[in-house]
């Protein structure tokens, strides 16, 4: 359970601002000791060279605390010009938070292709991309650290659609975050007790709901059916709960897709329902999928990082949203099944993380 709204933020946005002093008075010595090592590395092993890990974190590290300390002042002087929080619920306050959003991930995009070579490459027909006189609800599959700041980051600055987040609520122990997607139309979702699940889940519909029904042409609803992001153990479980629910022609469909979790339906179909004018954007990407660990992630920063990603789009009027429940999740299987053939395609050398034979041993 979170603490409560003023505890959480007067402990947590101190601790930005000193965790940035503290990055800024580290870097430049981390700077000197790699390019030290790095020189001696050359002299006594040729052509062997590697980038320094340290420095990028350290780099990332600070680009991102003193973004988020310019972003947390920023959003301290809007709350009071704006009267004290009296009209940040208004027209021209939603658009310079969404202002201050899109200059926070622009900064962090651009430290992250200085820092790690990022490359980020988008594929998809004309007709997928969301800009147009519709909204859109874009249902991605979560995988790796920072995908969702990427679909994000392109959703305000490549398509200029204003994004609406369904995301934990735990993410909120992040001050900047807290803060912005309290102030702007998003949901937070709240795990609950297995006594507590048939109503939490109630909740979160109605939350989805609220979402999408509000959305003009300029919005973009973001949902993740998987519910976080992809691991071998979580793949597991997800098939097995589908058998365990008495679904196991779904479990069957689960195990044959090793790259991605069993979508959860509820949440897409409710937020489909909510908005019959909102076309439905599907996305999948690879690069980020085996960074399972601190490890792997730690490990990958030796090399620049590539990301693909592939979006289709479906009309409104193609949207099966008067077929029943059933045809419902099998149009959405159907999708993921296309994300996950699509993956697959993508990294042909990569065996499946997990057989499909063990998916119905007992956990």
């Amino acid at each position: 359970m979170l603490p409560p709204t003023p505890v959480r933020r007067m402990l947590l946005v101190p601790l930005v601002i000193v965790i940035t002093g503290a990055l800024a008075a580290l870097t430049p010595p981390v700077a000197l000791l790699s390019l030290a090592f790095n020189l001696i590395r050359r002299r006594t092993r040729p052509g062997h060279e590697r980038r320094s890990r340290l420095l990028r974190v350290t780099f990332l590290g600070l680009a991102w605390s003193a973004a988020e300390t310019a972003a947390l002042t920023v959003f301290l002087c809007l709350w009071l010009v704006s009267g004290f929080g009296g009209r940040l619920d208004t027209e021209p306050y939603q658009v310079r938070h969404y202002a201050v959003m899109k200059w926070f991930l622009d900064l962090i995009y651009r430290a992250a292709r200085r820092a790690c070579g990022l490359r980020v490459t988008v594929t998809g027909p004309p007709e997928a991309g969301p800009h147009g006189d519709r909204p859109v609800i874009v249902l991605s599959r979560h995988a790796g650290p920072g995908d969702s700041l990427l679909l994000i980051h392109h959703l305000l600055s490549v398509c200029e659609r204003r994004p609406r987040v369904v995301m934990k609520a735990t993410l909120q122990l992040d001050p900047s975050v807290d803060i912005l997607a309290n102030r702007l139309p998003n949901a937070f979702l709240r795990r609950a007790a297995n006594a507590g699940k048939l109503t939490a889940s109630r909740q979160h519909a109605e939350q989805i709901r609220r979402l999408a029904a509000g959305m003009s042409r300029h919005n973009a609803l973001v949902i993740f059916p998987e519910g976080g992001n992809w691991t071998p153990l979580r793949w597991r479980r997800g098939v097995d709960r589908l058998r365990r629910s008495g679904r196991p022609d779904l479990a069957e469909r689960a195990a044959a897709m090793p790259n991605l979790l069993p979508p959860r339906a509820r949440g897409a179909l409710t937020a489909i329902a909510a908005c019959p004018q909102a076309d439905v954007i599907f996305v999948a990407h690879t690069g980020l999928d085996h960074l399972v660990s601190v490890r792997d992630v730690w490990q990958c920063l030796r090399a620049d990082m590539e990301i693909r990603a592939r979006w289709w789009r479906v009309p409104a009027a193609s949207v099966p949203r008067s077929a029943g429940r059933d045809a419902q999740v099998t149009w959405l299987y159907d999708w993921w099944q296309r994300i996950d053939a699509w993956i697959t395609a993508e990294n042909p050398a990569t065996p499946q993380t997990v057989p499909v034979s063990e998916t119905y041993s007992p956990l």
